[in-house]
This record gives C-alpha cells, sequence and structure tokens, in this order.
C-alpha cells in the first residue's frame, strides 16, 4: 500500500495537467480554425473582384491629349467635370457643341495648402508660396471615328505689380500738416491694377490631369 501512494499521486497530477492543458487546446484550435476561415474567405473575395471587375477602356495616350475609345461623347464630358472639380478648377465656360470646356483661374497652391494639387512638386509650390501664380485649364473633346479626342492645355501666368501696393503703415496715416484727405486708396487698394506675365504652359499639371482622367475612365 506504501509503494501504491506515491503512483496514486502522480496520476493524480497528470490528470489535473490534462485538464488545464485541454482549454488550451481548444482555444489554438479555435484559433487556427478562425484564420483559415478569414484568408479562405479573403481569397474568395478577391478573386471574384477579379472575375466581375469591368473590363478595362483600352486609352491612347499621345503627347497632344488621349484618344478615348467611348462613342457616347455624355460620358466623357462628365468624368472631365469631375476631374477638373477634383484638381479645385471652377468651371467658367461649357460648350458642348463645340466641344469646349475652360475654368477659372486658380491661385497656385502654397506649402502650407496640402490639400490643393494644381502646384505639381515641390519647386512649384514653393515658387507658388513665394510669388502670385495662377493657372487656367482649356479642355477640347473631338469626336474621332470610335470615340473621342481630348486635349488638354493649362496656362501658367505670373503676377506683375505695375505700381507699388500700398503695404506700408505709414501710407494710411494722416499728418497734421495736410488737409484731410477721404481717398482710402492708400488702405484698401494699390496706385495700378495688377498685370499678369504668360509663363507658357504647365506641362507637370497637364500630365496629372491626363493620367487621372485616363485611370478614371478605365474604370
Amino acid at each position: 500500500m506504501a509503494h501504491d501512494a506515491p503512483s496514486q499521486f502522480s496520476a493524480e497530477i497528470l490528470i489535473r495537467e490534462q485538464v488545464r492543458t485541454r482549454p488550451r487546446q481548444r482555444w489554438r484550435s479555435a484559433c487556427a480554425l478562425v484564420c483559415l476561415l478569414l484568408s479562405l474567405s479573403l481569397s474568395l473575395t478577391t478573386s471574384g473582384c477579379r472575375m466581375f471587375s469591368k473590363k478595362s477602356v483600352p486609352i491612347a495616350e499621345l503627347d497632344d491629349g488621349l484618344v478615348i475609345p467611348i462613342e457616347d461623347r455624355d460620358v466623357v464630358w462628365e468624368k472631365t467635370i469631375d476631374v477638373l472639380h477634383a484638381y479645385q478648377f471652377e468651371i467658367a465656360r461649357e460648350n458642348r457643341l463645340d466641344g469646349v470646356i475652360e475654368t477659372h483661374y486658380k491661385v497656385g497652391a502654397s506649402l502650407v495648402e496640402p490639400w490643393h494639387r494644381d502646384s505639381v512638386g515641390l519647386s512649384q509650390r514653393l515658387e507658388s508660396t513665394l510669388q502670385s501664380i495662377r493657372r487656367r485649364v482649356s479642355i477640347t473633346i473631338t469626336p474621332v471615328d470610335g470615340g473621342q479626342f481630348l486635349t488638354l492645355e493649362v496656362i501658367k501666368e505670373l503676377e506683375d505689380l505695375d505700381g507699388n501696393a500700398a503695404n506700408s503703415p505709414g501710407a494710411a496715416t494722416f499728418h497734421e500738416y495736410q488737409p484731410l484727405n477721404r481717398d482710402l486708396a492708400a488702405v484698401v487698394g494699390q496706385t495700378a491694377p495688377s498685370g499678369w506675365i504668360h509663363q507658357g504652359r504647365d506641362g507637370a499639371l497637364e500630365n496629372k490631369l491626363l493620367n487621372r482622367l485616363a485611370l478614371d475612365l478605365r474604370e
């Protein structure tokens, strides 16, 4: 009987260890099953998206525009307007008969305006921060055989002040030895209207807009 006590004690310890390890094994099995189901669902979703995705539109990108094989002109027109709105350009004129879309001038985005995307690259943003830059977009959509031909032009201009801007506090000060002058031009305006110097076309923004338009039309 004395020899049976240690063996009975070891058997009890073994049973307790098995009882303790069973919940852990069940938890590990459940985790493995959940991971397997998630991986299967992810693979099925990916394959389903590939299976039911729309056929991409083979758009030909040329140096001076895009050849879009979509005969419905309204679809191309609306997509073009959406892209211009995405870049915060306001539409100034639309003529569907002539196929012309023109925007208002937009002040160039500076370094502290990352939500505006008309200034492409760090150098453009730095220039718009130190100078007064504005841009305007002009788009022409022409029907061709089997689709539309779209051309895009971005004009960039630099502000040129013909007169001195009234930004000095001394210019708005009334002197005792001069008669009272009620001319508020020294406070609210400048001595001459501003002019704008033509800087040519902004090729970086043109490529950005064409790539975005091609990507949206392929969806």
